[in-house]
């Protein structure tokens, strides 16, 4: 059970994440929208990088 709780929390980041972030960067007609979620993909990706390298 506990193992539960911390696998749904991590899932529903990376949803948030992949509908809020990488889908407007792929579909978006508006080029402002999908360059700025681009620079959002992109900056979360260097955080994920740095953190991992420690």
């Amino acid at each position: 059970m506990t193992l539960q709780a911390p696998l749904l929390f991590a899932a529903l980041v990376f949803l948030s994440v992949y509908v809020g972030v990488v889908l407007p960067a792929v579909w978006s007609r508006r080029p402002a929208r999908r360059t700025a979620a681009l620079k959002v993909l992109t900056q979360l990706l260097s955080a994920l990088r740095r953190w991992r390298r420690r």
